[in-house]
């Protein structure tokens, strides 16, 4: 790696050193004088600045070449040395005093302070225009800037061939991390690798680099030095970031040029990582738009199994099980993050062990499945897993915001193409249907068939009466007296009206729950006991989630 020693331009600090500007020809004609800080001449000149006035430090912002012909030090030892450690304090390159009416020589108060500070102290001992010096350096350290964007620039030329030249990600990790002489790493957001390249000490492998560096400690800061960039993730003005790129400082510091280099394989790596997603959100959309094309009946039951292998499913001679994961409008995901959540939901599925055909359909907010069983004893054990897989992937994705209902997972009925498809169509129409109802892990789309029947008929103003002429008197008292009795009826009906279970899930004595049924009997003029009252009710309580 080049060292930038060449004419004293620090490409590490992208300036110049002190030393450097005391060797170009306007300071040089100056016959400057070395009084204090001769063993830091490597310092950074970041920029140069004349002034005469006490509190000039506070004009600063640390590493400028302060030029002064000495009339702001003061004339009592205790303002000079003050004035000094301001100066230093502030973390300026050097302090360069012209010689002339104000100092014929430097006071002794000014000179120990500097050594005792670390700070660089050169006396001029002709005038000198500070003018001319001010743009004589300010010129080096343009064009020392301009040498670094030139190095930096390399680096995005070289990464931009190595795309161009069929190389991904792993080839722009591995140019950059050559180049910053480190391992380079791409992680998500929240901590976990995609990526890594270079060796660590010794030519230690990267990920024992990372993992002895970040993994035990995802929470804590990196290591002091450490370059992070944020790799874009949405369109121009988003703000979004869709990972992290990380420069860790193992075999030497990273320098600005090394960030300069990273800020733009960062760039690179957005346009990557951007097509991918884009080509992997296409191919799931392709494959819910095949599903949902079987579930309508555009794709026939002869025809489904060759488009269904050109998609990469190719079940076995067993059943096929249909599933419908449905998203919520608070779940939906935005811009690529469809690509994210059936990325992420495949990855999941890969541990339930059957063959899985997997779909994205934004626009109704699905997520459709295919799964291959061996046999239909399984099908319930096999529901298991993918229910816990798919709300795995949701979570991973990161669409889950709090307070949001959990997704709905409905499984159809098994088959072969034909049931498939018609257990495709039931089960996308029985998870809309379901949003609302008591969290399940999955629903059975045979069990919900009233449910579907009640949401069809949800804009129907008799139905809306019926709800009304059947509990609305529970819903007046609700609003104005406690305790409410809705719940309670509730509960007793999905315990089929027996009274001893009701009471233990209520956490009621035997006698609080009789009062509370009698006075529920009361309110709607019905006896409990009557099986088409007890119909009638199970039906209105499941039929107002659906009306106002």
């Amino acid at each position: 790696m080049d060292s930038g020693t060449n004419s004293g331009f620090d490409t590490q600090g992208a300036g110049i050193t002190v030393r450097r500007a005391l060797e170009l020809p306007g300071l040089r004609s100056g016959l400057p004088e070395i009084l204090a800080g001769a063993d830091r001449m490597q310092r950074t000149v970041r920029w140069v600045h004349a002034g005469e006035v006490p509190n000039i430090a506070s004009l600063l912002k640390g590493g400028e070449l302060l030029l002064t012909t000495g009339y702001g030090l003061g004339t009592r030892p205790a303002e000079q040395r003050a004035f000094v450690r301001t100066l230093a304090e502030r973390g300026i390159a050097a302090l360069v005093v012209e010689l002339g009416p104000r100092f014929t020589r430097l006071p002794a108060a000014l000179v120990d302070t500097a050594r005792a500070a670390g700070l660089p102290l050169v006396q001029l001992h002709r005038e000198v225009p500070f003018v001319a010096v001010t743009e004589e350096i300010h010129t080096e350290i343009v064009n020392g800037h301009y040498a670094l964007l030139q190095r930096a620039e390399e680096v995005h030329r070289r990464c931009t061939e190595a795309l161009l030249g069929g190389g991904g990600v792993p080839q722009v990790l591995a140019i950059l991390a050559d180049f910053a002489g480190n391992p380079v790493f791409l992680e998500t957001t929240d901590g976990r690798l995609l990526y890594a390249a270079g060796a660590g000490p010794e030519g230690a492998d990267p990920l024992q680099v990372w993992e002895g560096l970040r993994d035990p400690h995802k929470d804590a800061p990196p290591p002091a030095g450490s370059v992070l960039v944020d790799v874009p993730g949405g369109g121009p003005g988003t703000g979004s970031v869709r990972a992290r790129l990380v420069l860790l400082p193992v075999r030497s510091s990273p320098a600005p040029v090394h960030r300069m280099a990273a800020e733009r394989a960062a760039g690179i790596l957005a346009v990557v990582l951007m097509q991918a997603r884009q080509e992997e959100e296409l191919a799931a959309r392709g494959r819910g738009d095949f599903l949902t094309d079987l579930a309508e009946g555009r794709i026939t039951a002869e025809d489904a199994p060759a488009q269904a292998r050109v998609l990469g499913f190719k079940p076995g001679a067993g059943p096929l099980l249909p599933v419908v994961m449905r998203l919520g409008d608070a779940l939906s995901p935005a811009g690529g993050g469809w690509a994210v959540l059936a990325r992420a939901v495949a990855e999941e599925l890969a541990s339930v062990g059957v063959p899985v055909l997997l779909g994205v359909r934004p626009v109704e907010g699905r997520v459709p499945l295919l799964l291959g069983l061996r046999s239909e004893s399984e099908r319930a054990a096999v529901a298991d897993r993918v229910a816990v897989a798919l709300r795995a992937g949701v979570e991973r994705a990161g669409i889950r915001r709090p307070g949001a209902q959990p997704p709905v997972v409905v499984v159809g009925v098994s088959g072969g193409w034909a049931a498939a498809s018609a257990g495709l169509r039931h089960a996308a129409e029985t998870a809309t249907a379901a949003q609302g109802l008591t969290d399940r892990p999955w629903y059975d789309a045979r069990r919900l068939d009233i449910d579907l029947l009640l949401w069809r008929l949800r804009d129907h103003p008799d139905l809306a009466a019926f709800v009304d002429r059947a509990i609305g008197p529970l819903r007046d008292h609700d609003d104005r007296s406690k305790p409410p009795l809705l719940p309670t009826l509730q509960t007793y009906l999905a315990h089929a009206c027996r009274k001893a279970e009701t009471a233990r899930e209520l956490h009621l004595n035997r006698q609080t729950l009789y009062n509370r049924l009698a006075r529920i009997g009361e309110l709607l003029g019905t006896d409990l006991d009557d099986p088409q009252t007890v119909l009638a009710l199970s039906l209105a309580l499941r039929a107002r989630r659906h009306v106002p």
